[in-house]
């Protein structure tokens, strides 16, 4: 047992804990007396609710007034007033105080009241019995999160109408009178009526209904009909094992994580139900009261099931999920649990916070949640697996084979399959066995014992300074961050258990750190973790389909070292203001030597961390068969084995961001930027390799079309400039070919052809057609007009004065373009725009698209860039937004009105945001010079951002 306070000085304590997760500037740290809900006073109750006064109106009505019908229409009225004046005295007070767990317990307290003075009446005005018979005896129960006396602003009210066995005419009346009462104060009631014998074999069959009765509270008419049900039910469930309610109670949990993205990062979560919110911190609740039949929380702490130091976790835990219920409550005006990307801004400033630099304050909000639900699951999962092996360890019958099974090795030992210490001394006689534990549990496929899991708790002062600079516990950590085994899982476990962010503070300061964008799925942990479960599916070949030159090229690489820890530490900086590829090279510096790691290491993780948006940005941002881009590129890279490092790191970095942000178009443009750098940095010239790859990609066509003459294919293939043959599959150019010839044959100006690609969720338009200045934007206009989103396009003009653009398209939704009618729609609104009979404008305004919930919700300033240095031959001009129907169309008109040529464009999406790139030529097809004219682009371009803007405040 661990010594613990009496629970009187608990009550009294207030937590002033300044760590990582501190209550922030919403309000004081959790109290642990506010675990004790229902014995706790109501300051100034008299303000919220008289209840003498209530009690003696209601009385007065119904002694004054004879009609029953105006008497019932009295006493709603004057209930009405009280629950207006009092939920509008309680919104004062929360919003002045910004507490939570005082707000659910006064609404709770006022709910009783009200129920209390209505029950009065019907049972001893409405309903009056000179004399009750045994069987006319009635009792109210408040059950659910009311029967704990906590309620939310929206939440309903559950009642139990307890009957000793059959329900009788006056019964019926009674329930029937308060019900309808309580639905026409505007109240969402959930109810059962049920006798003592019915409630408890109705809970044997449902753990739902046994929670219930569980933490169900007497509130009107007969108590000692109520204590029955009590004894009744303490009878029946105390005498069996409670492993089983715990268990049910678990499974109930893993059900409902499941239903809600089982993740505590996930971009909106539900503050009640998703993991780590309030029904986690209620599940621990049930099964403490459950098993040791205590009313509250803190009794735990007497009983040593808890330390004070987790109590008072609980209770700041408890505090400030109950707070932001309470605002989603109120701002909503409904029972809203999701913190949606709405809520959080507002919310975050009415619990005071700002910006700070490098971090907004709604990202500062969202993280000090994430670090919340952390908690909650850190409590709850050591507090079950305590629960389940102390109570296992009562039962002789499992005592032998465990003792069996036990295998010791050091400081530690296996016991049921867990890691434990060998004693409760083994962190404090040598703290580097904090560390060594989780290697331990790594390399025998263990599960650490939540035994284990306390005592690192209670140890982690012992991880400073000193056991930072340890040589062995860096070793061991180096050990597990680069072995053969995925690291993600176990450094997982390091980081809930506090443990990582204490041995590396850099990367303590990521956690639970988010960015405020639809992009990033993850929170920067939680991010870097997946990146390095990425990395080891790429060395384990798993991901060769999809990513296949990083799977060949991983194990060529010769500083393996080095790459595992540079995706460990790419984002370690983010969050602190400025570049963080800039600050994240520092760190490495800093950190690398005190892993252990040689100065040649050191130097490969500082240049990887500084470089590791290089190759992406390159290959999504700029023309890579352009020669210039791959001799920036190049001069940067210097090595073939930083060109393989950043490829890898690139790759899981990207993937790690979330299951949908990888496709095939990415991996295409990363692996021409691979192919076209390996080609300069091994001393190839760059138009040599670019000829072999044309003529490679011309003799793969020539196979994939064995019914074209070869007259038919040099025909075709002198069609195409070399940017063109650079830029698509053999399977692409063959239907791209195909698509040529009919349209030739037909002697037709247009031809439009579509394939979904349900693997990307996209939908591939081809469009041949007459190029002309203006194609592009009307096609994209065209495509705006039929609802389609525009995510990648490329454009290219053939020897024959055709232009043949690919565009990558979905739906409002972010779904493939798939239905045949709106396709059919979209290829008859492309031939009207380009026949010149479409008014996109009109269009627009009659779908009278709309912004998402989330984008409107996410502001991204507009930013126009003009890079003339990036090309010796075009102009690059990179446009950032906000993405929103029609802005592809508003801006590729507004570079046509200018006159100036598109000549290739980069689409990409980010989340809300947008970043297109457009590689620019004038009328007369040279690159823009005059200052002038570069002016007047980007003048164009911002008023076409600004467009939609000024279209609503004209």
């Amino acid at each position: 047992m661990v010594a613990t306070e009496s629970v009187s000085e608990i009550e009294t304590l207030r937590d002033a804990d300044a760590g990582a997760a501190d209550a922030g500037p919403g309000g004081e740290p959790g109290d642990v007396a506010d675990l004790v809900v229902v014995r706790k006073r109501v300051p100034n109750a008299r303000a919220i609710c008289d209840a003498a006064a209530l009690t003696a109106d209601m009385e007065s009505i119904a002694a004054g007034e004879d009609d029953g019908v105006r008497r019932r229409a009295a006493v709603l009225a004057r209930l009405k007033t009280a629950l207006a004046d009092g939920t509008a005295e309680i919104r004062r007070r929360f919003e002045a105080s910004n507490d939570g767990a005082a707000c659910v317990r006064q609404n709770a307290w006022l709910m009783d009241r009200l129920i209390e003075a209505a029950a009065r009446l019907a049972t001893e005005r409405e309903y009056p019995a000179t004399n009750p018979t045994t069987a006319e005896r009635i009792a109210i129960a408040a059950v659910g999160g009311y029967g704990r006396g906590e309620m939310a602003p929206q939440s309903d009210v559950d009642l139990l109408f307890l009957r000793p066995y059959k329900q009788t005419p006056r019964g019926e009346q009674i329930v029937e009178y308060l019900l309808y009462l309580l639905w026409d104060l505007g109240l969402k009631v959930g109810h059962s009526t049920r006798s003592c014998d019915e409630c408890i074999r109705q809970a044997k069959a449902d753990a739902t209904i046994r929670t219930a009765l569980l933490e169900s509270r007497f509130l009107w008419g007969d108590e000692t009909l109520y204590g029955e049900l009590r004894q009744a039910f303490d009878k029946e469930f105390a005498a069996g094992s409670p492993l089983d309610f715990v268990e049910a109670k678990l499974q109930e949990s893993d059900e409902r994580h499941q239903r809600l993205g089982d993740s505590r990062y996930v971009v909106e979560p539900n503050v009640k139900d998703g993991k780590g919110g309030l029904r986690d911190l209620h599940t621990l609740f049930w099964i403490g009261k459950y098993v040791y039949r205590v009313d509250d929380v803190t009794r735990l702490v007497d009983r040593g099931v808890l330390t004070l130091g987790e109590a008072r976790r609980f209770a700041k835990a408890q505090k400030l999920l109950w707070t932001i219920r309470c605002w989603l409550h109120y701002l909503s005006g409904r029972a809203e649990e999701r913190l949606t990307f709405e809520m959080q801004p507002v919310i975050a400033e009415r619990l005071g916070y700002t910006d700070h630099a490098g971090a907004v304050a709604v990202e500062r909000f969202m993280k000090h949640y994430y670090l919340t639900a952390k908690d909650v699951g850190d409590l709850t999962r050591i507090f079950c697996a305590a629960i389940e092996a102390q109570h296992k360890r009562r039962r002789p019958w499992i005592r032998l084979p465990r003792l069996l099974t036990e295998e010791r090795f050091g400081d530690f030992r296996i016991a049921a399959d867990r890691i434990t210490v060998a004693d409760d001394e083994a962190f404090a006689r040598d703290p580097v066995n904090i560390v060594r534990m989780f290697h331990e549990a790594q390399a025998r496929n263990a599960m650490v014992h939540p035994h284990a899991l306390r005592l690192i708790t209670q140890n982690l002062n012992r991880i400073d300074g000193e056991l930072r600079k340890d040589p062995e516990a860096n070793r061991l950590f180096l050990e597990i961050l680069c072995g053969t085994k995925n690291p993600a899982p176990i450094l997982r476990r390091m980081s809930e258990a506090r443990v990582l962010g204490k041995f590396v503070p850099d990367f303590g300061r990521v956690v639970a750190q988010m960015q405020f964008d639809m992009y990033h799925l993850y929170t920067v942990d939680e991010h870097t973790l997946q990146c390095l479960s990425v990395l080891h599916d790429i060395e384990a070949g798993a991901l060769k389909e999809v990513a296949p030159i990083a799977t060949e090229v991983v194990h060529k690489v010769l500083s393996r070292r080095a790459l595992h820890v540079a995706v460990f530490l790419h984002d370690i900086a983010k969050g602190r203001g400025g570049d963080h590829s800039v600050l994240g090279e520092r760190v490495a510096r800093r950190l690398c030597p005190r892993f252990g790691m040689s100065e040649e290491e050191t130097d490969t993780v500082a240049w990887l961390v500084r470089w590791h948006l290089l190759m992406s940005n390159t290959a999504f941002k700029r023309d890579v068969n352009d020669p210039k881009t791959v001799e920036d590129f190049v001069k940067i890279v210097q090595s073939p084995e930083r060109l393989r490092l950043l490829l890898v790191l690139t790759v899981a970095d990207i993937r790690g961001v979330g299951p949908h942000v990888w496709n095939g178009w990415k991996a295409q443009l990363l692996r021409d930027l691979y192919y076209r750098a390996q080609e300069a940095l091994s001393g190839d010239s760059a138009r040599r390799g670019t000829a072999a790859r044309i003529d490679a990609a011309k003799r793969r066509l020539a196979d994939a079309l064995p019914d074209w003459s070869a007259d038919e294919v040099e025909a075709h293939t002198a069609l195409g400039y070399p940017a063109y043959w650079l830029a698509f599959d053999a399977d692409t150019h063959a239907r791209h070919a195909r698509l040529v010839r009919q349209a030739t044959r037909d002697g037709a100006h247009l031809a439009v052809e579509t394939r979904v690609d349900a693997d990307r969720a996209v939908t591939e338009v081809t469009v041949y057609a007459t190029d002309h200045p203006g194609l592009f934007s009307r096609i994209a206009g065209a495509m705006a007009a039929t609802g389609a989103d525009v995510v990648d396009a490329r454009i290219f003009t053939l020897s024959n004065g055709m232009a043949l653009d690919t565009f990558m398209i979905q739906d409002e939704g972010g779904k493939a373009f798939d239905r045949p009618d709106r396709i059919a729609k979209l290829a008859s609104a492309i031939e009207r725009a380009l026949g010149g009979t479409l008014r996109v404008d009109r269009a627009l305004a009659a779908r009278k698209p709309t912004l998402g919930r989330r984008t409107r919700a996410l502001r991204v300033p507009p930013r126009v860039l003009i890079d003339n240095k990036a090309s010796v031959t075009h102009t690059v001009v990179e446009v950032n937004g906000r993405d929103e129907p029609g802005v592809l169309w508003r801006m590729t008109r507004a570079l046509a009105g200018v006159g100036v040529q598109i000549h290739s464009a980069s689409i990409s999406t980010y989340g809300e945001r947008f970043v297109d790139v457009f590689y620019l030529k004038d009328v007369f097809g040279l690159k823009i010079d005059s200052k002038s004219k570069l002016e007047d682009i980007r003048k164009a371009l911002m008023k076409a951002l600004g467009a939609e803007e000024e279209r609503k405040t004209a």
